[in-house]
């Protein structure tokens, strides 16, 4: 197709259609992938379906391409989350009780919505909280988390402030050798701006740059800075970047130590979520134990079913993200790892030594099982 410029003489030729697109090609069992071509026979076509979408490294090798990817996944993920939880709103909505609790404020106590009683779950159908009663006032406990809760967080906040406003300002004074005499008080540093801007220029700036989250211009005040200056007792003026860090760690065993690991997470998405999903994962089944041993709701205390439901619920969830973390921490050592640049670090090391630490996991899993499985063999005998 050639669309005329009408001011100049140049024709610019559009292809309106660059990619050939077909719903009847695209509904073909194996026009995306030749492994689910057989079609829903076999369990494997379930397990390709489902990892065959996500495996953006099959069809391209482009990182940016692949990060695109991944964050469009993410944010389709969380507007299907989104849709699920407007369901939520529906159904609270539709069976709460507002309208009775309008007609009779006093006797009737708000609920989002009426549950059903299953397992004792119906005592949430009673008073869930009316305005506050003088008891909620002359509740000393209450009252001391509440203002150690504004102490704490605005006490926080103005000691930001004064490292930030005084504090570094002053150091970078005594760290360029200038009398103390000659360095101007500290309510001239809050009060004159053109003070900060000639120590650090990222101050002419104001806020802006704060809300605008281009917070990188700030490194020149924000930084780690370790270890105290024999001298003045200052920090040094040295900044210990997580890079720094992590190929300082080397040991006698370990070869190179973690040389090269920084690269690895900033290139490698598999590790990224390797990473996450063993934190969230971790901290999903800390959560699931936390839940029935240190209860905060007085009803979940005493309702045996419920906390048996959230625990499994956690636990599988907790399970399937470590499980999920494994698998993604393989997939970065079959296809990622580069054994020509790898040579001699902590990675390289864990796989000389697979051998020995697969039949270690071994042995400490039938240790484990014959142990939880004779628990389970000797409570049965005593309960018979």
């Amino acid at each position: 197709m050639i669309i005329r410029s009408p001011e100049s003489g140049v024709k610019i030729l559009v292809d309106r259609d660059p990619v050939l697109t077909s719903f009847e090609e695209w509904a073909k069992l194996g026009n995306f992938s030749r492994t689910i071509a057989k079609g829903p026979d076999t369990t494997t076509w379930i397990w390709n379906l489902h990892a065959d979408a996500h495996n953006f490294d099959s069809r391209t090798s482009d990182l940016e391409e692949i990060s695109q990817k991944v964050f469009s996944s993410h944010f389709g993920q969380i507007s299907i989350i989104f849709l699920w939880l407007s369901g939520m709103y529906f159904p609270d909505a539709r069976f709460s009780n507002y309208e009775a609790w309008l007609s009779d404020p006093t006797h009737i106590g708000p609920s989002a919505q009426v549950v059903w009683p299953i397992v004792g779950q119906e005592v949430l159908n009673g008073d869930v909280g009316r305005a506050p009663k003088l008891a909620w006032f002359q509740d000393v406990e209450f009252m001391l988390n509440h203002h150690l809760a504004g102490l704490l967080g605005l006490g926080s906040f103005s000691w930001a402030g004064h490292q930030v406003r005084v504090s570094l300002l002053i150091n970078q004074f005594l760290n360029n050798g200038v009398d103390p005499k000659e360095i101007p008080l500290s309510h001239e540093f809050i009060l004159n701006r053109d003070l900060l801007v000639q120590l650090y220029p990222s101050f002419s700036e104001g806020a802006t740059l704060f809300f605008t989250l281009n917070w990188s211009k700030y490194v020149e005040f924000l930084t780690f800075r370790g270890g105290l200056d024999p001298v003045t007792g200052t920090n040094w003026a040295i900044g210990h970047g997580l890079k720094d860090i992590l190929e300082a760690h080397t040991g006698p065993f370990t070869g190179q130590g973690h040389k090269g690991l920084y690269e690895i997470p900033t290139t490698s998405w598999h590790t990224q979520l390797s990473l996450n999903l063993a934190m969230l994962g971790s901290l999903t089944i800390v959560v699931a134990h936390n839940m029935y041993s240190m209860p905060s709701s007085s009803y979940l205390a005493t309702d045996n079913g419920t906390q048996l439901s959230l625990f499994t619920h956690h636990m599988w969830i907790g399970e399937f993200l470590i499980v999920g973390a494994v698998a993604h921490a393989t997939i970065f050592y079959g296809k990622r790892l580069d054994p020509t640049t790898r040579y001699n670090d902590q990675l390289d090391r864990v796989l000389g030594h697979r051998d020995t630490i697969i039949s270690h996991l071994n042995l400490a899993c039938i240790f484990l099982g014959f142990h939880s499985f004779g628990l389970y063999i000797h409570n049965g005998t005593m309960s018979a």
